[in-house]
């Protein structure tokens, strides 16, 4: 049974690398040709400058926040973590609806300096690379931030001490030893950092960007040719492939050992000059403001502002698909992660754990890709079936699989299996095996154990799964997107189709949802972190 799920996980990528190689029609060297070079390119120069920020914002500022006290670094400790909370297809319509010419900003540059028309002055286009490089930094950042930090904080600060002592600068001990040390860290952190950069297709498409992403809506459904677009999604992952192969080189003989814990002593924190405290609060705080607060205040403005012409019945019919497609998708999810997780446990096999690996390898498949991936195998059902019953009994099947929510389902739980399953697995593993033998002595069977003593014991780990899964769900907008039943929309397609009319301002309700429902992964790592740092001090 288990052996048969992980299959059916994989089975989108199968689907997608099957078609890549025999296409009905082959246009890869018409592709080659012409498009694939620009698509390539633009996606290369989009993960290095999404990299580089990402490196700069994040690294810098957990640094900051881990050797140096001042005021207001309590708040940013968990503050700086506010920009997951908003997707970042949210927050390039709320600084293009700011920065384009007829904006506020250049509306108010104007009035300040009696500019007439934009050839009286400069400004940066913010539907540019550049521009989108920086609405990706502002959200993805985090995940650079959260794991750096962890990683400053594991620090013995007596390493650092006795590089002082032996006349090393500041800055020296900082790039010589405590970076190196926190670099296998820092490279899981960009790698999934640069993953969702691969998986946007709202900023890409809206800023009107040739990536490998726009590239496959534009073959697939643009060209009409599934080949093509397959051809792609296949090449996206090698792309995919190349950084967690980078991330995993990246810790190849990379062994930092601390001292051991009667000789660990934890660094206190820095006081520097009251002029520095000032630049440092300052630092961080523009991340804080570029990422959350501005955006969200723009959503609230706009959504308060139209809140009667909003609040309808199509978006609540909306709201409630999207809401009733989370809760599903993350209960199917959450119970295959607990199933894999279960298994792994009784069987201890290596054959399983090895297909339970590649089962879990959903999360770095981007939203086209997987799309595809679907679409595929249960058009290919779906044709078949229809053709068999049309023989047979002269009745049309339609479509059963695909184009429905039922595979829609599938595709998140695909996705987003593996943060169920990680969550999930972690609380099993706290779980005593002499728990198990005691349940088998007593008589019961392994599912009752599982459900007598396993999911109680589990329940905050399936808890903190289902809550994430659920909200990545409701920000997911690629695979949605091209999946969805027809005129089945989500708070997230709904965004996304309003916005590209210009229309933030009627989009704003919808989207403010989506950031609300995003900060609950965003409170559940604060709460973990301060657990985490109350037991350290214990």
């Amino acid at each position: 049974m288990t052996m048969l799920v992980a299959l059916l996980v994989c089975m989108p990528l199968i689907a997608v690398v099957t078609i890549a190689f025999f296409p009905a029609e082959n246009i890869w060297p018409h592709l080659v040709a012409t498009v694939l070079p620009d698509y390539v390119l633009t996606t290369i120069l989009l993960l290095i400058g999404v990299a580089t920020g990402t490196l700069v914002v994040g690294i810098g500022c957990a640094w900051i926040v881990t050797h140096y006290d001042f005021p207001g670094r309590f708040f940013l400790v968990w503050a700086l973590l506010l920009p997951f909370a908003i997707p970042s297809y949210v927050i390039a319509y709320v600084y293009t609806d700011l920065l384009e010419f007829a904006g506020p900003v250049q509306s108010l540059l104007r009035d300040w300096f009696g500019w007439r028309s934009a050839r009286d002055y400069y400004f940066p286009p913010i539907r540019s690379l550049g521009g989108a490089i920086t609405m990706m930094v502002l959200v993805l950042y985090p995940y650079v931030y959260l794991l750096a930090r962890a990683a400053f904080l594991e620090q013995s600060a007596s390493v650092l001490e006795a590089a002082r002592i032996l006349g090393t600068t500041g800055r020296a001990r900082f790039f010589r030893i405590a970076l190196p040390m926190a670099r296998p860290a820092i490279a899981v952190g960009l790698a999934m950092a640069l993953m969702e950069t691969l998986n946007d297709f709202g900023t890409v498409d809206y800023f009107a960007l040739r990536t490998l992403t726009a590239g496959i809506y534009d073959v697939w459904l643009g060209m009409n040719n599934l080949g093509g677009g397959a051809q792609l999604a296949t090449l996206l992952l090698v792309f995919v492939i190349l950084l967690i192969g980078l991330e995993k080189f990246s810790r190849i003989k990379q062994h930092h050992y601390q001292p051991s814990s009667s000789r660990m002593r934890k660094r206190k924190r820095q006081v520097p000059a009251r002029r520095v405290q000032l630049l440092l609060l300052a630092a961080c705080l523009v991340p804080v403001i570029a990422g959350f607060i501005i955006p969200a205040s723009v959503l609230l403005k706009y959504a308060i502002q139209n809140f009667e012409t909003s609040w309808n019945s199509d978006f609540r019919r909306i709201a409630a698909n999207s809401i009733g497609l989370s809760f599903v998708a993350a209960l199917v999810t959450v119970a295959v992660g607990i199933l894999l997780s279960y298994s792994k446990r009784i069987y201890n096999n290596t054959r399983l754990d090895a297909w339970i690996g590649i089962s879990s390898l959903g999360y770095a498949v981007p939203g086209p890709v997987l799309a595809i991936g679907v679409m595929i195998p249960f058009a290919a059902f779906d044709n078949n079936l229809d053709q068999l019953m049309r023989n047979w009994f002269g009745i049309s099947t339609g479509l059963l699989l695909s184009g429905t929510v039922f595979a829609l389902v599938f595709a998140y739980m695909v996705r987003f299996l593996a943060v169920a399953y990680g969550s999930v697995d972690s609380s099993m593993k706290k779980i005593s095996p002499s728990m198990d033998e005691a349940g088998r002595v007593l008589g019961q069977s392994r599912l009752q154990i599982l459900m007598r003593v396993h999911l109680p014991l589990m329940r905050s780990g399936i808890l903190t799964a289902a809550l994430v899964v659920f909200v990545d769900c409701m920000k997911e907008l690629p695979a949605t997107l091209v999946m969805r039943p027809f005129g089945f929309d989500t708070l997230a397609t709904h965004v996304y189709q309003f916005a590209s009319d210009e229309l933030l301002a009627e989009s704003a309700l919808a989207a403010l949802l989506i950031v609300l429902t995003g900060l609950i992964p965003v409170i559940l790592l604060s709460f973990s972190i301060d657990r985490e740092q109350n037991l350290v001090k214990r």
